[in-house]
């Protein structure tokens, strides 16, 4: 087969579009040795188109869903050996090779993406009636990144692809917890029906508010509810640092250290995720990746 683009700006063009859009990723990323960094941004750059074609508002989501679905079957095209110049394609293609990943894996990725653009009735917000519902789709959305991510950083143990799971959980919660009142603009509820009733929490509470005003007791405790299952899906993200090539190691505590840093400013601000939204300051998220350089230093010098 052959390739209008090098391999080498291909993996180019990814760590440009990570380096633009990862955010809190990116630092993590900047921590892994060269080939697993390249593999990483790839992988990230998959995610972002992925995202983009589903989160573009120009289009209706059954535009979006017929965008994303040819999208995705060029890249099933390129998979059994189809031509193509998308550098996303020609890294990814290189990575899943180099690092035995799963193709079944990125199919998913993309089917959490697009479980926004199931048919909406009307105004009918999307919302889901319990946690196991919403579980499955952190699944998809984050803990099928963190499956694909292992094999990119190594490991042996099988326990690793359980702890990877709900490492993704946790950072998925985190980005509801964070995001309730851009999602709710969006008519978009994450937090569970099931949770909303245990605390007499309005659904149109959540979608109707004031713009400003900030959450009420009740919604305190409903938030308070999710942070607590972040904090016990962080254990398992400190269970799965071990199992993991002792050179990744330092990228994805860089990573859990800064997700779970911003899942703390959310609770020090007693879950008022309504008039500001929290975020970990640049200079804190410099101070982890200094600390996660030298480990990859230390690590390196074990090896």
């Amino acid at each position: 087969m052959t390739q209008a683009i090098s391999l080498e700006e291909a993996y180019a063009a990814c760590r440009a579009i990570a380096k633009r859009e990862a955010k809190n990723f990116y630092y993590a990323f900047v921590a892994l040795p060269k080939a697993r960094r390249n593999a990483i941004c790839a992988i990230y750059a998959f995610m972002r188109m992925a995202d983009d074609l589903a989160d573009d508002e120009r289009f209706s989501r059954e535009e979006r869903r017929v965008r994303a679905d040819a999208w995705l079957a060029a890249w099933r095209d390129v998979c059994e050996g189809g031509e193509t110049s998308d550098p996303i394609f020609v890294a990814v293609r290189d990575a899943t090779e180099r690092f035995a990943i799963p193709l079944g894996l990125l199919d998913e990725l993309v089917a959490g993406t697009t479980m926004d653009l199931k048919p909406s009735a009307g105004d009918v917000p999307d919302t889901y009636a319990t946690f196991a519902d919403l579980y499955g789709y952190c699944y998809l959305v984050a803990s099928v990144v963190g499956l694909v991510c292992i094999r990119i950083f190594g490991y042996s143990d099988k326990a690793a692809e359980k702890l990877a799971e709900e490492t993704g959980i946790a950072f998925q919660l985190t980005n509801i917890l964070r995001d309730v009142a851009e999602d709710a603009e969006r008519n978009r509820v994450y937090l569970p029906l099931e949770d909303l009733a245990e605390h007499g929490v309005s659904l149109d509470a959540l979608l109707h508010r004031s713009p400003g005003t900030p959450p009420s007791a009740a919604e305190r405790a409903l938030l308070a509810g999710i942070g607590r299952r972040a904090e016990s899906y962080y254990q398992s993200a400190q269970s799965l640092l071990p199992l993991i090539d002792r050179e990744s190691r330092p990228a994805l505590w860089v990573l859990v250290s800064i997700y779970h840093d911003l899942l703390k400013r959310i609770q020090h601000a007693d879950y008022d995720v309504f008039t500001r939204r929290a975020s970990v300051p640049m200079a804190q998220k410099l101070a982890i990746l200094a600390v996660g350089f030298a480990r990859m230093a230390v690590a390196r010098l074990s090896v």
